[in-house]
């Protein structure tokens, strides 16, 4: 039964607001296992909203004070509905059960290597290609090994290996950052690894600008902290050294975003933002929401895993501590809209 799926159309007949499905009976097959989709329909009788009367499990985006955040949010109790936020899910000591981070931190750093590599091996008026996701990491692994090689291979005034420096680097995402740049022969000389203490002092940081070729931020932003990078030395300064920012935590809209050089996402098709410059060189930002996308397969594995135990108790989530947990705090953020925005 749980593989079947049925789909409601929205009708295009003038006038026929009937529906073989209302939003009562639609929750009982829900409830009896089934899959369904609702077509909205402006038609209707039902207001699509009414047939949203459930509960969802998903990464809304929502709770950080993005951009948008009050109209997505606000669509959960104006269903009456209930959002279960899997970024949320954390377990006893406040760590998350499931999340993607280790191998968005493993394809943002082999993404930077190679936006180094081609701004090595490529004159500057020429732009990256875009990437598509890689069936295994193997792959991933073997083209970012062939990168950074061509790139070593170019006379330079500096033969070195790209620096590195990862922010976080002691969480699940600073970790596949690091892992990458050790996998594809970065030496760990040339691989900085800061997390906390290093950045207790505050920013900005001279050590991300002047001192490194590629800076990945792996941090989980929480709440405001001074910038890592200075808008206005990244623009004028003439000691920068820093090529390539891979912003893996991709708080573009958020008021707090530490990395204050870009306004907006890139994508897999244009992974780059060029970053304006008054001094060589030049200056590229990654800022890709959905990094793990490039190794769905390993990404999606090793996810699913960490999240089965909690799925497993969702038939119980009035009791089940992570799922009961994860309500509250719904409640509590929808407690943040206008009262107009919840009705």
């Amino acid at each position: 039964m749980s593989g079947t799926v049925i789909h409601l159309r929205a009708e295009c007949k003038p006038l026929e607001y009937r529906s073989a499905l209302t939003p009562s009976t639609t929750k009982a097959l829900i409830d009896a296992g089934y899959t369904l989709y609702v077509e909205r329909s402006p038609e209707r009788i039902f207001d699509d909203e009414e047939f949203e009367n459930h509960t969802h499990v998903q990464f809304a985006h929502c709770y950080k004070e993005q951009a948008g955040w009050k109209s997505v949010l606000s669509r959960f109790p104006r269903g009456h509905g209930t959002l279960l936020d899997l970024e949320f899910l954390t377990d006893e000591n406040g760590r998350r059960v499931a999340a993607f981070g280790y191998h968005a931190g493993f394809a943002g750093a082999a993404l930077a290597l190679q936006a180094w590599a081609w701004q090595v091996t490529h004159p500057s008026s020429e732009t990256f290609a875009g990437v598509k996701p890689y069936d295994n990491e193997d792959l991933l692994l073997q083209d970012v090994r062939a990168s950074v090689e061509r790139a070593m291979a170019q006379p330079r005034e500096d033969g070195n290996h790209p620096k590195v420096l990862v922010i976080g680097a002691l969480g699940r995402c600073g970790t596949g950052a690091v892992e990458l740049c050790q996998r594809v022969g970065i030496p760990e000389d040339r691989i900085v690894k800061w997390d906390m203490p290093e950045t207790a002092r505050g920013g900005p940081f001279d050590e991300i600008t002047d001192d490194s070729d590629i800076f990945v931020n792996c941090i989980y932003l929480s709440s405001a902290i001074p910038p890592f990078i200075s808008p206005s030395k990244a623009r004028t300064s003439t000691t920068r050294n820093l090529s390539v920012v891979c912003d893996v935590s991709c708080d573009t809209t958020n008021p707090h975003n530490p990395i204050p050089i870009y306004d907006r996402n890139t994508t897999f098709e244009h992974p780059l933002l060029q970053v304006p410059v008054d001094h060589p060189p030049k200056l590229a930002v990654i800022s890709i929401d959905h990094l793990p996308s490039l190794l769905p397969r390993e990404a999606s594995e090793a996810f699913s895993r960490a999240l089965l135990p909690s799925l497993l108790q969702l038939k119980d989530r009035q009791s089940a501590r992570v799922w009961k947990q994860a309500e509250d705090l719904f409640k509590e953020k929808v407690g943040t809209l206008s009262a107009e925005s919840r009705s």
